[in-house]
């Protein structure tokens, strides 16, 4: 786990060392273990070391023999033992026993087809002396992030955006499309970001770069080298289950390679919950002292503190439990934008933070269940989708589109009203079509209320942008007409990178702490997205494969409770501060930005006080924005849409 950027030149003239040096130490909290660096005409790569694999040779940046090839890799790839004896029988000599040296050999062997045999975690850059290229790769997933930007006669790339903070000649005017895309999912999508010069190289693509091709005006599109494939298959549900323990029990096996301590994340849930049992099993049968697992509680909220007890205390592990104090939830929202970089509007990034601070005091590792929810249908939305998508098929489309649609506009919204006379949302979603009825079970912020907060100008900006179609377009992509595996594909192409994914990886590596996700491995996510969606959802309850997988393995307390999640209690907070919320949000810097429109956020803050409406999401939203605004990301003369 570490964290790389670079510098290319199109001329191949001298490299800024500077710069180059800034950026890598601007993201130092990556890799606490070591720095590195390498520099010739036209290219320069920096390097930071968290150490896991090969502690004492796994030095970056790395070559191959004859220094030809040079790499900056950030994760780990599981599969480099095989994949090691595969080009050592091809002739390939190997300097010591870390993964990266083994995508080195790879890439010397396949060229830009060795990403494709990669099993893990990654995102690297590879300049090949020889081939006058410049390779960045990303994981399928997304698991590892890599930004890059056009540079006045070059290109610059890091693992996070802070390191552009330091990169001359970046553009950093923020992006009317951007901003409209966080208020809708609470992130910045990829391939934006917030920035309009910097870009995201997107979950299971690579970029190859020709030096002297003219960056800025023709920066060459990403490939895409994998999509999950869904390939439908029988099955009851015994025997799926049976089936997931397996491949569950080898993808933490695979998770389980360290030279370091390793441990576990245990909230209390299903799916961490899973990883725990599997990777307590995997150690038992290796002879291997008990799994270190680590749970916290909050005061003030619900607490899963007991049920991470009954899991632990079930597969035997060394549980390390801690209440954290209360916290200042509007403090941290102004310190999102110092974490992501950009802004970031899910609250429970700093509940995350403080479990992966615990972890780091015990282990340099820690296995993680991201990915349940995504692979399984766990969201209450999937449960819904599918409703909403069965009674749409009872309809005919001019219904839906008329009378439906009339009686949407016409309910009114009843955000207090008990929960059976909230029809409006229900209408409203009957009268679209699935992708955009899925996008407002996805959205933060509904467009009517999006609009409303955005400045006339930035409105002006947008030229037609839709959030939505992020939403319709990764539909379209899966292949599936099954509504439900169409919804999971939506949200592993939009959410689990955008949000999930980005949240894990800023947190656990303000920790320097490396988190790895057994459910997220890809061949588990095809079976997964695969299977009938009756094995997933099932009488109302999500999940139920995994449910079932488990049985033998988690007490049913654990398994059959209602999901919880890291629960905030953002609407009440936000009331008790409301002062302190308002002057913050109708302060000079939202104003300064030109970007919101001030009556809009005076009748949120009204309206969340006087308890007409919880508006607290939308609140907890502009209020990281503006921490965002005011962090070293962006100066002062550069915070002003384009």
């Amino acid at each position: 786990m570490c964290g790389i950027t670079g510098l290319l030149r199109h001329d191949g003239g001298p490299i800024d060392a500077g710069v180059l040096r800034r950026m890598t130490r601007a993201i130092a909290h990556r890799g606490p273990d070591g720095e590195g660096f390498h520099s010739e005409p036209g290219l320069g790569f920096g390097h930071l070391r968290l150490a896991i694999v090969d502690v004492a040779g796994g030095a970056q940046p790395m070559t191959n023999e004859d220094g030809s090839v040079v790499i900056v890799f950030n994760g780990e790839i599981y599969n480099f033992p095989a994949l090691r004896r595969e080009l050592q029988a091809r002739g390939h000599v190997f300097a010591n026993h870390c993964d990266t040296e083994a995508v080195v050999h790879a890439w010397e062997e396949w060229g830009p087809a060795a990403v494709e045999r990669l099993d893990g975690m990654f995102a690297f850059a590879i300049w090949d002396r020889s081939r006058r290229t410049l390779f960045l790769a990303r994981d399928r997933l997304g698991k590892k992030p890599l930004h890059y930007a056009a540079t006045p006669g070059g290109l610059a790339f890091a693992s996070e955006l802070r390191a552009f903070a330091e990169v001359p000649g970046v553009d950093r005017h923020i992006d009317p499309a951007a901003v409209d895309d966080f208020l809708a999912y609470g992130y910045v999508p990829d391939p934006a970001t917030i920035f309009a010069g910097i870009r995201k190289l997107p979950p299971a693509h690579t970029l190859l770069i020709e030096p002297g091709r003219g960056l800025r005006e023709n920066l060459p599109a990403p490939v895409r080298y994998w999509r999950p494939a869904i390939a439908p298959r029988a099955a009851t549900l015994d025997e799926a289950a049976g089936q997931l323990r397996t491949k569950l029990l080898a993808a933490t096996r695979a998770r389980l390679m360290a030279d370091v301590p390793l441990g576990a994340f245990l909230s209390g849930g299903v799916d961490s919950g899973g990883v725990v049992a599997a990777a307590a099993r995997a150690r038992a049968e290796a002879g291997e002292t008990p799994l270190e697992t680590f749970t916290i509680g909050f005061p003030g909220e619900a607490d899963e503190t007991p049920f991470a007890a009954l899991v632990a205390a079930r597969c035997g592990t060394a549980q390390h439990a801690e209440t954290a104090a209360a916290i200042d939830w509007i403090d941290a929202a102004g310190r999102q934008g110092a974490v992501f970089g950009e802004p970031f509007a899910d609250s429970s990034a700093v509940p995350t933070l403080a479990v992966a601070r615990l972890a780091r005091r015990h282990v340099t590792v820690a296995l993680s269940g991201d990915g349940g929810d995504e692979v399984f249908a766990g969201y209450r939305r999937h449960r819904w989708h599918s409703l909403v998508a069965g009674a749409r098929r009872l309809l005919p489309e001019a219904a839906r589109k008329t009378l439906i649609a009339s009686l949407a506009r016409a309910y009114p919204k009843l955000d207090r009203a008990p929960r059976f006379l909230r029809a409006k949302h229900t209408l409203t979603e009957l009268s679209l079509d699935a992708a955009a009825s899925y996008y407002r079970t996805m959205a933060r912020m509904q467009d009517e209320q999006r609009r409303l907060l955005l400045s006339p100008r930035l409105r002006a900006g947008l030229d037609g942008h839709d959030p939505a179609a992020l939403v319709a377009a990764a539909m379209a992509d899966s292949g599936s007409d099954d509504p439900l595996a169409q919804a999971q594909y939506a949200d592993l192409a939009t959410w689990l990178p955008g949000m999930m994914l980005t949240k894990v990886d800023r947190t656990s590596m303000a920790a320097s702490l490396e988190v790895r996700s057994p459910l997220l491995d890809h061949r588990l996510v095809e079976w997964g997205l695969s299977l009938p969606a009756g094995l997933k959802l099932r009488g109302g309850e999500g999940k139920a494969v995994l449910k079932r997988a488990l049985e033998p393995w988690l007490p049913r307390a654990v398994l059959y409770r209602p999901k919880q999640g890291f629960a905030t209690p953002l609407g009440e907070v936000l009331r008790a501060g409301i002062g302190q919320v308002r002057a913050r949000l109708l302060g000079p810097t939202m104003l300064d930005s030109g970007l919101f429109h001030p009556p809009a956020i005076a009748r949120l803050l009204d309206e969340h006080a006087a308890r007409h409406f919880d508006h607290a999401q939308a609140l907890w939203s502009l209020l990281t924005f503006e921490g965002f605004l005011t962090s070293e990301m962006l100066p002062a003369a550069l915070g002003r849409a384009a």
